[in-house]
């Protein structure tokens, strides 16, 4: 498990006033305000984001020294972290994407199938993308019960059983 968890993104400038937008990766957006000052992975710069308004795409936001679009768009792409113990306890059937990423995937007789290299939503539920051990391309699977009966956090591994055609 990481120390750091990504919560979100800069996306660009948002007008001409240092406006940034943002992408919340939090399950309620705005929550990405709520979790005090935000930083790069390397820790290296910390951002005090204050929400502005809901826009095309994600949150307006301004961050605290940003005051024009050339500033704001230097910032574009930069992921924001937030510490673990910042994060709420989960119960016990979810899970942070980031604690999955890199997980060992066996099918039910033990065999190994390769290792979750993302976890995507398009809207209609989280994806994994398992990579390697001989596939020519990366199996994308649902992240439900049925599929993933088993997620072993502590064994670092997932069982999943392949729905029929898939294989």
């Amino acid at each position: 498990m990481t120390d750091r968890i990504c919560i979100g993104a800069i996306a660009g400038a948002f007008g001409v006033a240092g406006e940034l937008r943002l992408k919340s990766f939090c399950s309620v957006p705005e929550d990405i305000a709520s979790y005090g000052p935000l930083f790069t992975e390397d820790g290296g710069s910390s951002f005090k984001i204050t929400l502005t308004r809901p826009v095309a795409g994600g949150l307006g936001a301004r961050i605290a020294g940003i005051t024009n679009k050339d500033e704001a768009d230097a910032l574009r792409g930069t992921s924001l972290f937030i510490d673990r113990e910042k994060l709420p306890s989960l119960p016990d059937d979810e899970f942070y994407y980031a604690d999955l990423v890199g997980l060992e995937v066996r099918d039910p007789g033990g065999a190994v199938i390769g290792k979750v290299g993302a976890i995507h939503n398009h809207g209609a539920g989280d994806i994994l993308e398992i990579v390697g051990s001989g596939h020519k391309s990366a199996l994308l699977l649902p992240f439900t019960k049925t599929t993933v009966p088993t997620v072993d956090l502590a064994a670092g591994r997932l069982i999943v059983d392949i729905p029929e055609g898939l294989e």
